[in-house]
């Protein structure tokens, strides 16, 4: 029988070489362990009596360095018909050798006889990438035409507004979903040059209404008058007839001014004694007002207020950009200088485009947890409606499509949230006079609600 040290020898033969000759006078000692023949390979193999097929194996393929199909699975192929557990001769040594771990050998399952493995399989392959998703595709033609038409409007408007993309971004963002943009900022920061700026990048019909207190709705909507020439009543329209309306002060007119823009701002159409007129498409009212001097105003009504798409303000320029204005002190007109980049019908195929960017269903539920959010927070009194969910929803579209994107991911959400919701939420009295504003209670909901970390459907 053999020792306890039987496996020990053999692992230690198999992976170091360990060949000891048989000792002579020892009437225990078993025959010397023969090797079973192996194929003939093409290559002369070594004359050294390793005892091991692996041994022989190795030497024939990887220290040669060469790697024959072939040849491997008729090797293999002898290799697996050999028994499991072979009988080592027992060695007698003066120490017990201690046993070696054997190093693990993943061989490959011999290929069917039947089958011959092609030459080209021979050759070493690269490794196979992984499957990209949807998320890492080439952006389609349709991606690329948006990306680069809102490209050349923002750099159009950004001649008028220097050093202010982001609010750039988001009036032009608003132009192409078709809502509505409310520019709040201190007096002389450029509201009314960006407004008549995106309307000069466009060719499309422009109308401006300076509201003041004594301002009618028939001066905004239009009004039917009598024409005793043609002994018929007539229906002369507003100057809210034009895609682009600026609606300059917008709350120093009266609420029943204001009212007047309910209808058109939510349905575009505009209703007088009776009849429907429709507004021209694309359509997109842009209305400003200040922050401070409050005398003579009115504040917007909160049905109004939700009626705007966005709300954003400009700011004050950097003092490079400061520096780079005032060496053009002559021109007095900025908005002017700029000519036409993009026609309506361009918006409408924007528009079109936009509406094929894919929405996963866990952005979705991003954005409802957001809206949700600002409906349960004890520091806020009335929350964001539907309709801030649908313009988050819309909105985020298009600003994917813009960064040359089909699909949309939380940053896209994250970045229009605030110019989005805030105007929609309403303080309680304690937090507003603790010093919060909407602004910075989304920005709270936004650390607080998690995001998803799969935008798109792998």
């Amino acid at each position: 029988m053999s020792n306890e040290n039987d496996d020990a020898t053999q692992l230690g033969s198999i992976g170091h070489h360990m060949n000891k000759p048989q000792q002579p006078g020892n009437p225990q000692a078993r025959p010397a362990f023969q090797v079973p023949s192996l194929p003939t390979h093409p290559q002369e193999q070594s004359g050294d009596d390793e005892g091991t097929v692996l041994s022989t194996h190795n030497e024939n393929h990887y220290a040669t360095n060469t790697f024959d199909a072939d040849d491997e699975g008729t090797m293999l192929s002898a290799y697996n018909a050999m028994p499991y557990r072979l009988a080592m001769p027992t060695l007698p040594t003066t120490q017990p050798l201690k046993a070696q771990p054997a190093q693990p050998v993943q061989m490959q399952q011999p290929l069917p006889q039947s089958q011959p493995i092609p030459a080209a399989a021979s050759q070493a392959k690269p490794a196979q990438p992984a499957a990209t998703s949807s998320m890492m595709s080439v952006p389609h033609a349709d991606i690329t035409e948006f990306y680069n038409q809102f490209t050349k409007l923002v750099d159009s408007v950004s001649q008028v507004v220097v050093g202010k993309e982001q609010p750039i971004r988001q009036c032009a963002t608003a132009m192409i979903v078709g809502g509505h943009i409310l520019l709040e900022d201190n007096p002389g920061t450029g509201k009314t040059q960006l407004a008549r700026g995106l309307a000069n990048s466009i060719d499309m019909s422009f109308k401006r209404i300076q509201f003041t207190p004594d301002l009618l709705p028939s001066d905004v909507v239009g009004v039917t008058y009598y024409d005793q020439k043609n002994s018929e009543f007539e229906y002369r329209e507003g100057p809210i007839f034009a895609s682009v309306v600026l609606a300059d002060e917008i709350n120093r007119a009266s609420p029943k001014t204001q009212s007047a823009l309910l209808e058109v701002m939510e349905e575009q159409k505009v209703t007088v004694d009776g009849e429907t007129h429709a507004v021209p498409q694309p359509f997109m009212v842009i209305a400003t007002q200040n922050p401070i001097e409050q005398l003579g105003t009115y504040k917007l009504p909160e049905a109004q207020m939700d009626r705007f798409l966005i709300k954003t303000t400009i700011g004050y320029p950097s003092h490079d950009v400061s520096v780079s204005i005032l060496k053009q002190v002559n021109v007095t007109d900025r908005a002017s200088t700029v000519h036409a980049v993009l026609t309506g019908n361009d918006v409408l195929r924007m528009r079109a485009i936009s509406e094929t960017v894919h929405l996963d269903d866990a952005i979705l539920e991003y954005i409802v947890r957001l809206v949700e959010a600002t409906r349960h927070n004890e520091r806020i009194q009335v929350g964001s409606s539907m309709r801030g969910a649908l313009a988050l929803t819309r909105c985020a579209r298009v600003w994917a499509a813009s960064n040359n994107r089909g699909y949309v991911v939380p940053d896209d959400v994250k970045q229009l949230a605030v110019a989005v919701l805030a105007h929609r939420i309403t303080l309680t009295a304690e937090a507003t006079f603790a010093g919060s504003t909407p602004e910075l209670m989304i920005e709270q909901i936004l650390e607080n609600v998690p995001a998803p970390t799969v935008g798109v459907t792998v």
